[in-house]
């Protein structure tokens, strides 16, 4: 009888383990949520340098999911990728790319400033060792030119003057020693100045504009007169800065007219007058 009992129990058992493993739940495929998904694909594009893709993401979310937190955090990471790509566009010497990627750096935290003030000054450093490296071309050429002008005024000047020996000892042994009459030189006419006057006051307002152009202009019949009158000339400037810049274009055309002509130049600073240059004849 204890075995019978036994043995029924141990059915009963088995009975309700069976059953009980029909009856547990199965688990189920759920459906993953879209923002979920979408901020997932947010977070592979940033983190595989997708940018656009990552941009265009974030503003999608940022309609559907107005008032997530997790956007802040992500237009925080993508303006900081932009930033990354800016200075390395900067290391390569692509100053308009690292400007562009500034610029969206920027629009994504404008309420932090600071977070692109270290890109934004490199940035200006470079743009202004890129004028001023194009500035010393600019005057290195000018000067080269300079240059070649005044060796090739002097090479024109030996053979003429080797010319007109030439045609003076021909023309000595065609004619009689006829005593030649002196030939007046020709008066040089003045192109800036009254050559009557002790001094003559040139204006250059254009340094003021810096419209170099028509200051370059102005100083080639500066330097032509002073050659023709043997003209001291005084620079008179705003600034302390201008006076190398005016004297340096004047000694150029000079140099190119006359290298062999040394001019005398004197330095006037005039805060609040409009700059000038005084040109005074030598008697």
């Amino acid at each position: 009888m204890l075995k019978s009992f036994v043995f029924r129990g141990f059915v009963l058992a088995l009975v309700l383990s069976l059953g009980g493993c029909q009856s547990a739940p199965q688990p189920a495929n759920l459906p993953v949520d879209d923002l979920v998904s979408a901020f997932r694909q947010l977070e592979q594009s940033l983190a595989s340098g997708q940018l656009e893709s990552a941009e265009s993401q974030l503003g999608s979310l940022q309609q559907r999911a107005a008032g997530d937190t997790r956007l802040e955090q992500y237009q925080r990471q993508l303006a900081e990728a932009h930033l990354q790509q800016g200075q390395q566009a900067l290391q390569a010497g692509d100053l308009d790319n690292a400007t562009k990627a500034l610029s969206r750096a920027r629009s994504l935290m404008p309420q932090a400033p600071a977070l692109t003030t270290g890109l934004d000054g490199a940035i200006a450093q470079a743009r202004e060792a890129e004028l001023q490296a194009a500035e010393q071309r600019r005057i290195a050429a000018e000067q080269a030119a300079a240059r070649a002008e005044a060796a090739r005024l002097q090479q024109a000047r030996q053979l003429r003057l080797a010319a007109e020996r030439q045609a003076a000892a021909i023309q000595a042994t065609q004619l009689p020693n006829v005593p030649a009459e002196p030939v007046a030189p020709a008066k040089p006419r003045a192109r800036l100045i009254d050559p009557a006057a002790a001094s003559s006051v040139i204006a250059m307002p254009m340094l003021d504009k810096q419209d170099n152009e028509r200051l370059r202009s102005l100083l080639d019949g500066v330097a032509a007169d002073m050659l023709a009158f043997r003209c001291a000339v005084r620079i008179e400037v705003r600034q302390a800065k201008d006076f190398p810049w005016v004297a340096s274009l004047l000694n150029a055309r000079l140099k190119r007219l006359d290298p062999s002509f040394s001019p005398r130049m004197t330095q006037v600073i005039k805060p609040q007058q409009v700059p000038q240059l005084v040109l005074s004849p030598q008697r």
